[in-house]
């Protein structure tokens, strides 16, 4: 059945937050109102928020309180076109598009899943290089199905169980992270407060330098038939390697051996937000076609004997040391944050003797063969969940 499409700003209400001001941190910020930001978009019920902010914070910024209920949608950065629904009342910087519906007009759910089936075509209308951003205006003139609320309502609950399967298998991969994680608290502590003592160094005693690609302007056609696909940021964000986050390069370019990706490499993400600068990725596998873009560097050891590629990554991912490398990120975007090799090299922390490194690195070798297969069935439990979306809103279901 073929319903009417109609524009979101036709029967919802939209508005984006801000950011109260850094330098006035001790009044502005960890008050009690919970403040969103767009790396907090998981395509779920948001509860809570790493980040509070004051009365006299919303007061002096552009922040304003939304209501629980209103849907969230990530207006730049890694996170664009990522949609969630907001349990709590809460504010957001501006990074996200808040969604009221209007009267009734829609159901929250509804109009969720319905958001969630436009990213596609988010990401073909926003504009920017490893940023890319989508306002308010191409937001509001979204067109989506509306039939009766009944049938939002019939369709958001067959949608919403197949969409708690998948929801299962995430929140059983989270588990399967936390493990790990904990193991390596209980082995190595902070590395940074370096609460168990061990040596005191710098990032450059154990790696050397970090190796870069090239920006290359991506072959118009997606889908082309190229032979080499440049990494976008995105591939590294998640701490992840994501090898399918990535674009064809016009034919005819012949990139040097050097920027090719590797098995066994560690990538690292050299710009981005200040949330997600610093991510990094290890290449268990390499397809033979990908290179490095220059925003994504490649860890360079000085001595590869010496040193636990798989402890490493973990290290990097360790709270402490990512809030040091946004610490030392610059940029006058509130966006884009950048950090030279310099700095990141000049990091200092406790690094643990080899053998200890090696015995972790055996955890997450077993860990990485559970999640792959773990990552397998969500494979398959997304598939199915996209398929069912698409008949959903083309009135098939």
């Amino acid at each position: 059945m073929k319903w009417m499409e109609k524009a979101i700003g036709m029967f919802c209400d939209t508005g984006s937050g801000g950011t109260p001001s850094r330098d006035r941190a001790a009044e502005f910020y960890g008050g009690s109102i919970p403040w969103v930001k767009s790396g907090e978009l998981r395509e779920s019920v948001i509860l809570s928020a790493s980040e509070t902010i004051t009365e006299a914070g919303l007061a002096n910024s552009s922040a304003k309180l939304v209501p629980a209920g209103a849907l969230l949608v990530a207006m730049y950065g890694a996170t664009v076109g990522r949609v969630g629904i907001l349990g709590i009342e809460a504010a957001t910087n501006q990074a996200i598009c808040h969604i009221v519906p209007r009267n009734g007009a829609a159901d929250v759910r509804y109009l969720f899943h319905a958001l969630q089936s436009k990213l596609p075509e988010f990401l073909s209308r926003s504009v920017g290089g490893a940023q890319p951003n989508i306002s308010q205006e191409i937001i509001r003139g979204t067109t989506i199905p509306l039939p009766p609320i009944e049938e939002q309502r019939r369709i958001a609950a067959i949608l919403g169980k197949a969409d708690a399967l998948r929801q299962k298998r995430r929140i059983a991969l989270q588990k399967l992270d936390s493990l790990t994680q904990s193991i390596f608290l209980d082995m190595f502590g902070d590395p940074v407060a370096n609460n168990f003592s061990f040596p005191m160094v710098s990032v450059s005693s154990f790696v050397s330098q970090f190796g870069t690609g090239k920006s290359i302007a991506p072959n118009e056609d997606e889908h082309a038939d190229s032979p080499f696909r440049v990494l976008k940021v995105s591939a590294v964000t998640s701490n992840e390697y994501l090898p399918e986050e990535s674009k064809p390069i016009p034919e005819g370019y012949l990139p040097p051996e050097s920027h090719f990706v590797k098995s066994g490499d560690l990538l690292f993400s050299r710009a981005n937000t200040s949330d997600l600068i610093g991510a990094t990725a290890y290449v268990a596998t390499a397809e033979k076609n990908r290179l490095l873009p220059d925003k994504i560097w490649r860890f360079i050891w000085r001595d590869a004997a010496k040193v636990e590629p798989l402890f490493v990554w973990f290290l990097f991912r360790q709270p402490s040391i990512r809030r040091a490398i946004a610490q030392l990120a610059t940029g006058t975007s509130g966006s884009m944050k950048n950090i030279s090799q310099g700095k990141v090299l000049g990091i200092r922390l406790g690094l643990p003797p080899l053998a200890k490194q090696k015995r972790f690195a055996g955890a997450v070798s077993v860990w990485m063969q559970s999640r792959e297969k773990m990552y397998r069935s969500k494979t398959m439990l997304d598939d199915n969940f996209a398929s069912l979306q698409h008949r959903a809103f083309r009135g098939e279901l």
